[in-house]
């Protein structure tokens, strides 16, 4: 790679620093709010190979974030694990001089059988989304796939192999799991296994979000705290997503990421690139901006690396800060779906 390194920063002032890069866009899952089986089902047409990036691909624009001011990768999907090879990427991303952290989110349901294999390639942890330890919703959730007890032996698997800290994602939603969620935080409490409640939220357009649906974090901590006493605990990071709360009886950490209730546009650092080679620079960006085609059109380094930097210095993306006005004025914003766009 040719191209100097310029951090770049947008029209406010937020750095590009994280990229989440999607490597596939099928689930093996069919979650409700994500990849519902009656339009998502076994016609449906999901990308073709030649229409995903291939493993140099995914490394060349990589390389170009890097110089951008990128320093930490998480693979996404869809289900990541499901995208044959996966441990050849990490490896080759891992040479990548500039990266200090590659992270996985996974449903968890293979983990089990890669978990030592992508840590002896260069990955350093995974997030496992896992919204509910209750059988029955989670087969309500899931879409009647995959099964508990591989999810908990991928968990297993993958402490046992170093891929720490381990987190736990959970999408609360209110009426769906919210009843669920002490039993999950009892089952990880003093593991080392950090769960966090994700606010259930307006993701793309197919789960027809309404506020009402979503359990505020406020509420959450207040009914976690009322049996295991929690204190704030400060970020790791500028710009980390959840907001961190230990147990007073030192049993763990659990956290909250609060996109309703507790917007953090002003402090997101983060981009995301499909599968298909789009850059999109927020979760609920309304389109992205094609990298594939230049790149298999002969595109040098310098271009591609321009083509980036035009787009992050444009960026002014803040969504979540502008959700309530925006539904008060029944404005209806067509965006990717979650599975498309990657986590």
């Amino acid at each position: 790679m040719r191209v100097a390194e310029n951090h770049v920063f947008d029209r406010m002032n937020r750095s590009l620093r994280d990229l989440r890069i999607s490597v596939t866009d099928r689930c093996n899952f069919r979650c409700t709010y994500c990849m519902p089986e009656e339009k998502y089902h076994r016609n449906f047409q999901f990308l073709k190979t030649n229409e995903r990036l291939n493993f140099a691909e995914i490394v060349r624009l990589a390389g170009l974030f890097t110089a951008a001011g990128v320093r930490k990768l998480r693979i996404t999907g869809g289900e990541p694990l499901l995208r044959p090879a996966l441990g050849d990427l990490i490896g080759d991303l891992r040479a990548l001089p500039k990266i200090e952290e590659i992270a996985l989110t996974t449903n968890g349901i293979l983990l089990g059988q890669h978990a030592a294999g992508l840590k002896a390639a260069g990955l350093d942890r995974v997030t496992i989304s896992l919204d509910s330890l209750d059988d029955e919703v989670f087969r309500q959730m899931s879409g009647g796939r995959g099964g508990l007890d591989r999810i908990l032996d991928g968990i297993d698997a993958a402490v046992e192999a170093g891929l720490t800290p381990l987190k736990i994602n959970a999408v609360v939603q209110r009426g769906v799991n919210d009843h669920t969620v002490m039993q999950l935080l009892e089952r990880f409490r003093g593991t080392g296994v950090i769960v966090r409640m994700i606010e259930y939220m307006d993701v793309g357009n197919i789960n027809h979000w309404q506020e009402s649906d979503t359990v505020p974090s406020a509420q959450l901590r207040a009914r976690i705290g009322e049996r295991w006493p929690l204190r704030a605990e400060r970020s790791n990071y500028n710009g980390e997503v959840a907001t961190r709360y230990l147990y007073e009886d030192g049993a763990g950490e659990v956290g909250f990421i609060s996109s309703v209730s507790e917007p953090f546009c002003g402090t997101c650092h983060r981009a995301r690139l499909s599968s298909d080679g789009q850059l999109f620079t927020c979760l609920f960006a309304t389109k992205g901006t094609d990298l594939r085609q230049p790149m298999r059109e002969g595109a040098s380094d310098e271009e591609l690396f321009s083509i980036i930097h035009q787009v992050w210095t444009r960026r002014a993306d803040r969504y979540s800060e502008q959700r309530a006005e925006l539904h008060r004025r029944g404005r209806e914003i067509q965006k990717p779906e979650m599975y498309y766009i990657g986590g």
